[in-house]
């Protein structure tokens, strides 16, 4: 578990994820409209649309744009209809990746993630060659110097959580991926402010990566993945030495 902790820490150090609003508010929206599209648009009765919809008031999405994300995908409004994908492959160093895209284009997208992955001395493999690496989990990352840990770990617990691990400066909460919006809420009610949250795949085994070139192709390939507009979220089994971090940095 601290593997993905450690992760989600070089990913902020990195600003990897620091998109313009624009580009956040884009893959949110997709989020929602394929939510709604798969499990109806009431968000008590579909947990997908539930947590898509926290992380867009997360990023203060105006309500309006909400409505209508959800409306595009019930077929209320029309708009464009978007493909689920998910790329497995392996990174520089042989780090497993999940690449997760929604795309309107599906040829655009593979031809996208595959020059990215070539680039970068990766490879893209066979649908579920690293997928078992992963377990889906919802994660809700607090500052740890907002509360202690104890205190974090009884009103989490209580809340539905799995686990709260310590990491760095941060106390990382897991949940079950249909208990994530439920924990998160009820953090908040409670005064429980996070930094980061989402559904998100935890890697049951991390690769150390300490090779200075390694890591630099490592982040590139990240960085250019999450840059792309067909692709949601990327998944890493690493861990990069702060010292190697500080020096590709």
């Amino acid at each position: 578990m601290a593997g993905h902790s450690k992760w989600a820490n070089i990913k902020r150090r990195k600003g990897a994820v620091d998109a313009k609003r624009g580009k956040i508010f884009t893959k949110i929206i997709k989020e929602i409209m394929v939510a709604a599209r798969l499990g109806g648009g009431d968000i008590n009765g579909n947990p997908r649309l539930r947590s898509a919809v926290l992380a867009a008031k997360d990023e203060n999405m105006p309500k309006e744009n909400i409505e209508r994300a959800i409306k595009k995908g019930t077929g209320d409004l029309d708009g464009v209809s978007y493909e689920e994908i998910i790329y497995e492959g392996y990174g520089p160093g042989g780090v497993a990746m999940m690449v997760e895209c929604m795309t309107d284009n599906r040829v655009r997208t593979v031809a996208d993630v595959r020059h990215f992955f070539s680039k970068s001395g990766g490879n893209l493999g066979e649908s579920n060659c690293v997928s078992w690496m992963f377990d889906r989990k919802g994660s809700i990352v607090i500052d740890s110097s907002t509360i202690s840990e104890d205190s974090l770990m009884e009103i989490a617990i209580e809340a539905g959580a799995e686990d709260v691990v310590a990491e760095d400066n941060t106390f990382q909460v897991l949940t079950a991926s249909d208990d994530f919006a439920a924990v998160c809420e009820t953090l908040n009610a409670k005064g429980v402010k996070h930094v980061e949250a989402g559904i998100t795949m935890i890697p049951k085994n991390v690769v150390a990566v300490a090779d200075e070139k390694v890591a630099s192709q490592l982040m590139k390939l990240i960085e250019n993945l999450e840059d792309n507009d067909d692709v949601q979220k990327v998944h890493a089994n690493f861990d990069i030495p702060d010292a190697i971090m500080e020096a590709i940095s």
